[in-house]
């Protein structure tokens, strides 16, 4: 994991210092949690996005679902989905993936809107994704966009954590693997249907939880440290 806090401290301090109080004040003044706690104890925001492409620099992000997990329990109270309006037109195939048209997303809420969501939610989490290309990037860059500079993250990736147990175990890795939903049924956990954010996200808890109980069985408990970036 990028420690932001122990390397970047001056520029830490110069953004806590012109940055008024609000959602992104108290995300940074907020610790992130202690890597040396056991993977079960940690809080986790697990999050998904929908984007129109793979590209945080020209593409957008459509829609989000998050939900928590706090003392190796998924809260289902604290999920939460939202379109998020774009300027993007959406072509054919974006529509036909997520099923998502430019009607829904004038109802949306704005991208201010939906960092300050998450900047509350994030606050002293570790947060956890499946394939962190995807919501690490364009989390980075919409923060560069608003705020002009990075945030401290403490990311949890759930293929990340099955790679790696694969190559320890000097394992092959086959095509298409390690994607979400081959992944869930490996870990024999019942089929979502993809592409919508907040079923993702409720897919990635999921498997999240059975990743760590699954070392945790086989002798090898997990902390934060050990599957972390």
């Amino acid at each position: 994991m990028f420690d932001w806090f122990n390397h970047n401290k001056r520029l830490l301090q110069h953004a806590l210092k012109h940055q008024p109080q609000g959602a992104l004040k108290h995300y940074l003044t907020t610790p992130l949690p202690d890597l040396n706690q056991p993977a079960l104890a940690v809080d986790y925001l697990v999050l998904d996005f929908e984007t129109t492409g793979l590209n945080p620099y020209q593409d957008h992000i459509i829609s989000l679902g998050y939900t928590h997990i706090s003392q190796g329990r998924i809260q289902l109270k604290q999920c939460r989905h939202a379109l998020i309006k774009t300027n993007k037109k959406l072509t054919s195939d974006n529509v036909s993936i997520h099923q998502i048209t430019d009607d829904d997303l004038a109802a949306g809420i704005d991208v201010q809107t939906m960092m300050e969501w998450l900047l509350t939610q994030m606050a002293g989490k570790a947060l956890a994704v499946h394939y962190q290309k995807i919501e690490h990037d364009f989390l980075q860059q919409l923060s560069l966009q608003l705020y002009g500079h990075r945030l401290p993250l403490c990311v949890v990736d759930t293929l990340a954590i099955e790679r790696r147990y694969l190559e320890r175990q000097n394992q092959p890795i086959q095509p298409n693997q390690l994607r979400l939903f081959n992944l869930r049924e490996q870990y024999h956990l019942p089929r979502y249907h993809a592409h919508n954010a907040l079923e993702d996200a409720l897919a990635t808890a999921e498997l999240l939880l059975a990743q760590i109980k699954h070392r945790q069985r086989q002798g090898y408990p997990l902390k934060l440290k050990d599957i972390s970036h």
